[in-house]
């Protein structure tokens, strides 16, 4: 943890102090855990009242408020808060291991300088790694893999045959990249498994949660776009295309041969089918199962998934299902009673 002074933070960040700049800052917590020496952050409006009763030496907000504490003013504030949590307390240091005489790596494997092998490790042959990676204990990459720069590979990862992984990837414990994916020809009752001759690709700056499994292409390959995160328990179905910079949240699972646009978030448990195409900029909620193709821009809630507004009014609805429910019954025993009356009158008048 290194402290800073909230001058010097206002500068890393490109923003501007309201109060001491002299103020020094050693941590960082929330609006309501802060204490003296940690500095907050202030997204939602729905808190500002906090600003009057926190403990914190300074507060990030995106403009100027009346607050006993000192301010500092970013244009994004959440972004600001990351900057200088990274700034004091750095992210998860590694240890400098070196190659691990109890690792088994290939002699045909190539590794980059500066890299880290645990041990019980295994390299397969003809994989190639870049500098500066970390490989902990019970990773396996198999076969012809090749890993770019500075990735983290974290305890009991699978890595099987020939993936394509690029710089800075981050993939935490118990995933599997490129299993066979789920492809089955049903012939007179019985399952025949289909050859998975595709690969999985996944760009630079992905990181990937843990006990994710990723397929492999039948056909094509499998790809996760640069940027892009995966959060635990998530499902990339075979032949996939995740486009750059999206957000996949725990326990979400996307069929084979979907394809995902730029910048999309897919909420936790989230379903999506295969072989359609979700555009740029979509938000799908937690829970919702999508069916059908969706356009940019589209927040998709609701199982099946359709378009937010429209979902809203529909579950609007539900608590007054069964009250609407009565009413159309009490309706149609009236409209039962009012049918005999007539079909009663009709009989008198034909007697006459």
């Amino acid at each position: 943890m290194q402290e800073r002074t909230l001058g010097e933070l206002a500068e890393h960040v490109g923003g501007q102090v309201r109060g001491d700049p002299s103020l020094v800052i050693r941590a960082a917590a929330t609006l309501e855990r802060a204490k003296e020496g940690d500095i907050s952050f202030l997204m939602n409006r729905r808190y500002v009242r906090q600003l009057q009763t926190t403990k914190a030496s300074a507060v990030i907000v995106a403009q100027a408020v009346d607050a006993p504490v000192a301010l500092l003013v970013a244009e994004d504030p959440y972004y600001a808060f990351t900057q200088v949590m990274v700034l004091l307390h750095g992210h998860r240091t590694h240890k400098e291991t070196g190659i691990s005489p109890q690792a088994s790596i290939s002699d045909t494997a190539v590794l980059g300088a500066g890299c880290h092998v645990h041990p019980f490790a295994t390299i397969a042959d003809n994989v190639q790694i870049g500098e500066r990676c970390i490989v902990y204990p019970g990773v396996y990459i198999g076969e012809g893999a090749t890993l770019g720069d500075d990735c983290i590979i974290y305890p009991s990862v699978t890595i099987y045959e020939r993936c394509r992984i690029g710089r800075r990837v981050i993939i935490n414990a118990g995933s599997a990249i490129a299993v066979d994916g789920f492809g089955y020809a049903t012939h007179e009752g019985v399952h025949h498994k289909i050859p998975q001759i595709g690969g999985v690709v996944i760009k630079d700056d992905v990181e990937i949660g843990s006990c994710c499994g990723i397929e492999r292409g039948t056909l094509d390959d499998t790809i996760i776009g640069q940027g892009s995160k995966l959060g635990d328990l998530v499902t990339i179905g075979h032949g996939t295309k995740i486009g750059p910079h999206c957000l996949i949240v725990a326990q979400a699972g996307v069929a084979g041969s979907a394809t995902l646009g730029h910048h999309c978030v897919v909420g936790g448990q989230a379903g999506i089918v295969g072989h359609i195409t979700i555009g740029d900029n979509v938000t799908i909620g937690g829970r919702a199962g999508v069916i059908n193709s969706v356009p940019d821009g589209q927040t998709m809630l609701g199982a099946p998934a359709i378009e937010a507004d429209e979902a809203r009014r529909a579950y609007a609805m539900l608590p007054h299902l069964p009250q609407m429910r009565q009413d159309i019954r009490e309706l149609q025993n009236r409209l039962r009673k009012i049918a005999a009356l007539l079909e009663g009158g009709s009989d008198k008048l034909e007697d006459r």
